[in-house]
């Protein structure tokens, strides 16, 4: 028997001979319910068959991923049409880098929404969110949050750094007053213990691909957010609530395409 097999839809080259004949069980293929029945006794003959090869899914429907993307990391669906992960080092620093910026996303935009319904409220007295930076307050100068900031932030992202290059080195007795066991990560950029992973949920990191894959996902719809709302208090000078309720007042006619034109 002479087996072809590949990507997508295929065609099966599959030889029969005269000794598959008179054996009940040898009239089938090895393709579960995929007859194979030769035409002549006794000679040999070719038959083809055409199969469906299941294929993951792609960002564009029927696109061929390239190679290093193999469907083995969370969230790849074939994207990447500058060939920036082809070194197999840089695909991993992307990796780490897309986390980040998909984390810190998700923090951004749930704290941009949540402090602008208490200012839309009156809930609160706050400042919109990108006047946000430019305000004092009473505790501490801006000068003295900047640089515990700095400090703070240089520390964390120290010790990922280091995670990333050694992983687990970071979870060694010393580097940090005692508490490496409660900050101990499971696999470089997912960190764990009750401070990071309270409820246990990766617990099992390496069967986690349904939590990743989430996270991901939530963390790239909020990056496509964060850039929606720069681009609306670009345009509109105001917040997103403010830009929703104006929206909902009127639906037919305050949409961004009215918005464009009447800035224009």
């Amino acid at each position: 028997m002479e087996v072809a097999l590949g990507r997508g839809p295929q065609i099966l080259s599959c030889t029969t001979s005269s000794s598959f004949i008179g054996k009940s069980s040898h009239r089938t293929s090895l393709w579960r319910g995929i007859p194979l029945w030769p035409s002549k006794v006794g000679h040999s003959n070719k038959r083809y068959i055409a199969v469906q090869a299941q294929q993951r899914p792609t960002w564009l429907p029927g696109l061929d991923p390239p190679s290093y993307l193999d469907g083995t990391l969370a969230g790849d669906f074939g994207f990447d049409p500058l060939g920036l992960g082809e070194d197999p080092e840089s695909l991993k620093w992307y990796v780490q880098a897309e986390l980040v910026h998909s984390r810190f996303a998700m923090a951004g935009v749930a704290g941009i929404l949540f402090t602008d319904l208490l200012r839309v409220l009156r809930l609160k007295d706050l400042p919109v969110w990108y006047e946000a930076g430019a305000t004092t307050f009473d505790f501490a100068s801006t000068r003295t949050l900047l640089i515990v900031q700095l400090i703070l932030m240089g520390f964390v992202e120290t010790k990922r750094y280091m995670d990333f290059v050694n992983p687990g080195s970071q979870a060694s007795d010393g580097p940090f007053i005692g508490m490496e066991a409660a900050l101990k990560g499971l696999e470089p950029g997912y960190p764990g213990g009750p401070f990071f992973d309270p409820l246990g949920l990766a617990k099992d990191i390496k069967g986690a691909n349904e939590w990743k894959m989430k996270e991901i996902k939530n963390g790239r719809l909020a990056m496509i957010a964060m850039l929606g709302i720069f681009v609306q208090a670009r345009v509109t000078h105001v917040g997103p609530i403010d830009n929703l309720v104006e929206h909902l007042s009127d639906p037919w006619h305050k949409t961004i395409i009215q918005i464009l034109s009447d800035g224009s």
